[in-house]
């Protein structure tokens, strides 16, 4: 049985994420220290080699993928963007916690969503979408260890709602350039579907 090795990692650091804000559907590109953090892990060849990069389409995580894989092909999943956050797109917490959307919002549930955004539940189908495009991609042209270039509410999600061992989301929390490596199976997907974790990085 064949397993297909894919390293989900976090694209680098935005004036956004510095200013603590939500920066979902935002294009934000790389800030400075961002693009210095990345190409400073590059350069220690901290990430394992792979065959292919599959990246979100925003500009964070294109430029994180072009900085530590730049000689990979490349191919832009949508399905693995991070979540719209709606009406509370480019807002802190801090702005956000005296509206009554908001605090109902937090408290979670499957068709929980800011005004304007995308539920939880809408989330984590279209991630689950995205993660079945690479796979498919990856048995079909047989790459066996590739890339995931994305954003960390698509890690945690993928993780918690999918991968085995079974933890909360939060517990698979990484800071900017850090990810997972995940093992998939044509056989644990078909029953799942499902894959296993198989730990940080670095």
């Amino acid at each position: 049985m064949i397993n297909y090795r894919l390293y989900l990692i976090r694209h680098g650091i935005t004036s956004g994420n510095l200013e603590g804000k939500y920066i979902g559907k935002t294009d934000l590109p790389l800030c400075e220290s961002g693009r210095e953090a990345i190409t400073e892990l590059a350069k220690q060849e901290v990430y394992p080699a792979v065959q292919k990069v599959y990246s979100a389409p925003l500009q964070r995580c294109l430029e994180t993928a072009d900085i530590i894989y730049p000689d990979k092909p490349l191919l832009r999943i949508d399905g693995i963007s991070e979540c719209d956050f709606g009406e509370y797109e480019g807002k802190t917490p801090d702005e956000l916690k005296d509206r009554p959307d908001y605090i109902k919002w937090i408290k979670g549930g499957y068709d929980a969503a800011p005004p304007d955004g995308e539920s939880y539940g809408h989330f984590a189908i279209r991630c689950l979408d995205g993660l079945y495009e690479i796979f498919t991609d990856m048995m079909s042209r047989d790459i066996t260890a590739a890339a995931v270039i994305t954003h960390s509410g698509v890690i945690m999600n993928l993780l918690a709602g999918y991968g085995l061992p079974k933890m909360r989301p939060i517990d698979f929390a990484v800071d900017q350039g850090e990810g997972y490596e995940i093992h998939l199976s044509t056989f644990l997907w078909q029953h799942g579907p499902t894959f296993e974790i198989k730990g940080r990085l670095f």
